[in-house]
């Protein structure tokens, strides 16, 4: 009894940081848009060509630098990498959650239904 307790705590908490991390990613992806000015297009995140990489670049000059120091396209990769993580973690839970309730047992079914509940109203 207290080993099947214990388990569907931890199916439940597993299922509670599934949904927190599914909002987390939604977060970073909200201000990886925001951080990114609605002019920029995907093809000045790329590397500059020859002529430039915008249309209102000539050549030789170089993309303009936030005040904080760092240029537009790095701030997105560093979002795109922690988003990145974030889908990695988010993968592996739900494998997790998926493999325990295929264990078959109601209440370890009942433990990731119902963390899954408290984690999405959190």
């Amino acid at each position: 009894p207290a080993g099947l307790a214990l388990s569907v705590l931890v199916v439940l908490l597993l299922s509670v940081l599934y949904e927190a991390i599914k909002m987390g990613k939604a977060l970073l992806l909200r201000r990886a848009l925001l951080a990114v000015p609605r002019s920029l297009s995907q093809e000045s995140l790329a590397e500059p060509e020859e002529e430039g990489s915008g249309p209102t670049q000539s050549r030789g000059q170089l993309p303009p630098t936030p005040p904080h120091g760092f240029p537009v396209s790095h701030r997105w990769f560093w979002y795109h990498v922690g988003q990145t993580l974030f889908h990695v973690l988010q993968v592996v839970l739900g494998y997790m959650v998926m493999l325990a309730v295929m264990s078959y047992n109601a209440w370890i079914f009942i433990g990731a239904i119902v963390g899954s509940t408290l984690g999405y109203f959190v």
